[in-house]
């Protein structure tokens, strides 16, 4: 327990900050499962409609810090190849 005011407010300022870094993460992980998929199945179209979204919260991850720079750069990458290597 925090011994402090100013502990308190970090401890519920960092849980608050969590729960939301949670559900950014979650969403980044089903959007490139949603988009793999896609690739699986051969629906290339929509595959290549998802990607932009998939790159843009990648994107916006990495701006706010729930993910790294150097890892969201990487994910994109590695969507986009995969999406060149399908056609």
């Amino acid at each position: 327990m925090p011994n402090t005011k100013s502990a308190e407010r970090r401890m519920r300022n960092s849980a608050r900050k969590n729960e939301q870094n949670r559900s950014v993460k979650s969403r980044l992980k089903t959007l490139e499962t949603r988009y793999r998929s896609l690739l699986a199945e051969g629906k290339k179209d929509d595959a290549i409609k998802v990607l932009p979204l998939v790159q843009s919260a990648f994107d916006k991850a990495a701006k706010t810090g729930v993910v790294h720079k150097a890892t969201a750069s990487r994910k994109t990458a590695r969507l986009a190849a995969a999406l060149k290597r399908a056609k």
